[in-house]
């Protein structure tokens, strides 16, 4: 995992393509490597939240309904929770990555 690290309205986060992204956030490039996430038992890609959820589920996560603006699942044997933007499209490869590091084995992110 490579790039640059932005500091921003009190969140650090991984930019992984700097010349491809603004730091405010916008995509700027056109031939921007996209990233998708992977169950890999099944060796599935993740299309939407809806599948998410169904995996999510099967491994113990149950869904938090606190917050409109975002989708949370919490882990009863453990203290992680998982947020994630409420629009599938705004997913990024920070949201991927927290939850291969929460599930080991279970899941992968993967070049497009």
């Amino acid at each position: 995992m490579s790039g640059v690290w932005v500091f921003k309205n009190g969140v650090v986060r991984l930019v992984e393509n700097p010349g491809a992204e603004s730091f405010d956030g916008s995509r700027a490039g056109s031939n921007i490597r996209r990233k998708v996430l992977v169950h890999s038992p099944s060796n599935e890609v993740i299309t939407s939240y809806a599948v998410l959820e169904r995996k999510l589920s099967s491994l113990g996560w149950e869904r938090y309904y606190d917050d409109p603006d975002l989708l949370q699942f919490h882990k009863r044997s453990t203290v992680h929770l998982i947020s994630l933007p409420k629009d599938f499209n705004k997913l990024r490869s920070m949201h991927m990555y927290d939850i291969v590091v929460k599930n080991r084995n279970m899941f992968e992110v993967r070049d497009m």
